[in-house]
């Protein structure tokens, strides 16, 4: 016979671990919730720059701000992973001492194949060969796709893999795309290891850009990729390899700015905000995510109707991979396009690319998408360089990119809007920050 009183207590303490779970589930969500769609830092600059943006006092404001070492380099561009992938393969190929690698993205395919059996040769001729592979972004490569590569006398690490103690830094993710060949040649930019880069494959090609540096800003890449290095496998790189880095003393003024999060803000926020504050004629941003808080936007606006500045922005249209972000920067961005700022929607493909321009001087390229995320939460590298020919080089995809997009209207998107249907939180959050 079934005791009651013995069932009662069951069904309590039943009862008390759903809620227990559902306490769980309810806390972990509002941490994602606030990390990821939190409040920012009100970045302001009460102070109006007043020096020329190629000046000394300019250069050397920036890079203390930044934290970012001064340094020269020569950089070309690289544009869809028609151009960038080879260029990869090459260096690669020809790498005698030592080759470091680290990516969001590493998923398995075609590039990724080619790129693992470039980069397992070389380890089988004794170059140090060293990854770091976020463990998220790259959720679905296997681990045992990198065992050749290990057998070859290669190492390759996650950052921050999935595991039952790590879950406070579940959203902090290395979104660094780095590779490093003998200390001497670098590449950075926004894309990743995966055959859309480079195939048609349930989509079309992606577009993005990404940037080949010699020079001194090697080493600031070098230092970006030791620290991760450090995080993800406790060791302090310190082969000779690792560090034959030679100085060329010539090229264009340029910093790295490296970011990780840190007290709710990073560089990268930085060098974006002190930017923007102070343009005088012009800011091109071509961004996959275009997410602005509240500052950036309010920085925007005053370029557009304090200042004078055309601001223009290039963000990923119909076909992005994440479709509710597409959504939510439809909420954002009314004010903007009140004040006069220039949206285009990229119509062909997903654009991915990463790149700020500002008065045709200075220019923004790296990992580092216009989001939360990215200023608040993720591991970030950019390169900050002061070169009219690169701001050309830029502008030019810039305005050739244009042609293929779709420009967004407030009446259009005020349409949309009335149309969607009921608020989601993520909606009244961003209506908040608004």
């Amino acid at each position: 016979m079934t005791d009651p009183a013995g069932k009662s207590k069951s069904d309590r303490a039943v009862q008390g671990l759903a809620a227990l779970g559902v306490g769980a589930v309810v806390i972990l969500g509002a941490r994602f919730l606030i990390d990821f769609f939190g409040s920012a830092l009100p970045y302001a600059m009460p102070d109006q720059n007043t020096s020329a943006l190629d000046s000394e006092d300019f250069i050397q404001f920036l890079s203390l701000v930044t934290d970012g070492t001064r340094r020269l380099t020569r950089i070309s561009r690289l544009k869809n992973g028609v151009e960038f992938f080879p260029a990869y393969l090459q260096a690669i190929r020809r790498a005698k001492d030592a080759i470091n690698l680290e990516f969001y993205e590493f998923l398995e395919g075609r590039v990724g194949d080619e790129i693992l059996a470039a980069l397992t040769e070389r380890a089988e001729a004794g170059v140090e060969v060293r990854i770091i592979v976020d463990a998220l972004g790259s959720f679905s490569t296997r681990s045992s796709y990198f065992d050749r590569l290990r057998a070859a006398g290669g190492q390759m690490c996650w950052y921050h893999p999935m595991r039952w103690n790590t879950w406070p830094k579940v959203n902090n993710r290395t979104h660094r795309k780095l590779l490093i060949v003998d200390g001497e040649t670098g590449f950075i930019g926004g894309a990743g290891i995966a055959d859309h880069w480079l195939y048609d494959t349930s989509v079309p090609v992606w577009r993005d850009t990404v940037f080949c540096v010699e020079g001194e800003a090697v080493a600031g890449l070098i230092s970006a990729f030791c620290e991760n290095w450090l995080e993800s496998s406790g060791q302090i790189l310190s082969s000779s390899k690792q560090f034959a880095f030679r100085s060329i003393r010539e090229g264009v003024e340029s910093f790295v700015v490296s970011s990780t999060p840190h007290g709710g803000g990073t560089q990268a926020r930085i060098l974006f905000q002190a930017l923007i504050n102070s343009a005088r004629s012009s800011i091109c941003i071509t961004t996959p995510y275009f997410l602005p808080d509240r500052s950036a936007r309010q920085a925007l606006i005053e370029a557009i109707e304090k200042r004078g500045v055309t601001v223009q922005i290039l963000t990923a249209g119909p076909r992005i991979d994440h479709p509710i972000i597409r959504r939510l920067s439809h909420r954002s961005v009314r004010r903007l396009l009140q004040a006069g700022a220039e949206i285009y929607e990229y119509e062909p493909s997903m654009i991915h690319a990463k790149l700020m321009t500002v008065d045709s001087l200075w220019n923004v390229v790296g990992s580092t998408n216009f989001d939360h995320r990215s200023f608040a939460l993720n591991d970030e590298v950019n390169l900050a360089v002061l070169d009219r020919e690169l701001a050309a080089t830029i502008e030019t995809d810039f305005f050739d990119d244009l042609e293929q997009s779709r420009r967004l209207t407030l009446p259009e998107l005020e349409e949309k809007l009335l149309l969607a249907e009921e608020d989601s939180l993520i909606d009244h959050i961003l209506k908040q920050e608004s």
